[in-house]
């Protein structure tokens, strides 16, 4: 089957599927976007996934020049259009724009495109191995300077936390806040387990609100198991029982070291795995 991408109304092959050298999503990085997952054939949590975009639409003044009602039949005529039972969903908003500058107020054409594929952000050794971290000396953007909580197109401060880690021999990096406190990872939420308790980083850590982040959050609490959002160093990754990451793309893989520390007993912890398996019936559910 090939593959249908939607533009605006309009679906087009991969190869026919263009916007304009002009657009401020791909001079300026000004857009906003989700990724979503499909299982069976249907697109998890999306409500609150079409919830966050139009929320990072506001907060940076773009116009989505279509209802989010309209814009959800989009996203599921499209994981239908393309066959995907399983897959992921990127939903892209760019400004538009037919000129150069900065002036947001000069683009008056926003693109919204819709892609359906698959994606394995991670090998499948590392979902039973566990994940090796490094400790970016990229921190995350100062939520004064860009929210976190706005999920755009400019990702830059990602890929270079996310370089440091390739070149350091690791595929993840664990990015901490202006304050030296951890905040997340480069495309994932994080976890620790201490002492029965699960502890993640708060919404004012400097973090991306997670859609999965906060099923997990809900299954732990739903499990019996005492959930904590509060401030943490790495000392306390280094001394965790587990440590878990979570995200659409990445679902939920652990993490067994970090800068060279062995966490916990270097594998995947019955917390962790309790929780994936957790997490795993409920989206097939």
């Amino acid at each position: 089957m090939t593959q249908a991408i939607y533009i605006n109304g309009e679906y087009f092959s991969r190869e026919d599927a263009k916007i304009s050298v002009y657009d401020h999503g791909l001079l300026y990085g000004d857009g906003v976007f989700e990724g979503m997952r499909i299982y069976s054939g249907k697109v998890f949590a999306l409500e609150d996934h079409m919830t966050r975009l139009y929320e990072s639409a506001r907060a940076i003044m773009l116009d989505i020049p279509i209802a989010i009602d309209a814009l959800t039949t989009a996203v599921n005529e499209t994981v239908a259009k393309n066959g995907l039972t399983e897959g992921y969903i990127r939903l892209v908003v760019t400004r538009g724009g037919n000129q150069l500058g900065l002036n947001p107020f000069s683009c008056e054409d926003p693109q919204v495109i819709i892609i359906a594929d698959t994606i394995s952000l991670y090998p499948e050794k590392f979902y039973t191995e566990g994940l090796e971290l490094i400790t970016a000396s990229t921190i995350r953007n100062h939520p004064a300077a860009l929210s976190p909580r706005v999920k755009s197109l400019n990702y830059l401060n990602n890929i270079m936390a996310k370089i440091e880690a390739i070149r350091a021999g690791c595929i993840e990096a664990v990015m901490l806040n202006t304050k030296g406190e951890v905040a997340e990872c480069t495309g994932d939420n994080i976890f620790i387990v201490r002492g029965g308790r699960l502890i993640t980083p708060p919404i004012d850590a400097g973090i991306l609100e997670g859609i999965t982040r906060n099923t997990v959050i809900d299954l732990a609490r739903e499990n019996g198991i005492e959930v904590a959002e509060e401030a943490m160093t790495r000392h306390d990754i280094f001394v965790a029982d587990e440590c878990f990451l979570t995200g659409s793309a990445a679902e939920v893989i652990p993490a067994v070291k970090l800068d060279g520390r062995v966490i916990g007993d270097g594998k995947p912890g019955p917390m962790t795995q309790k929780l994936n398996a957790a997490f795993r019936a409920f989206v097939a559910r």
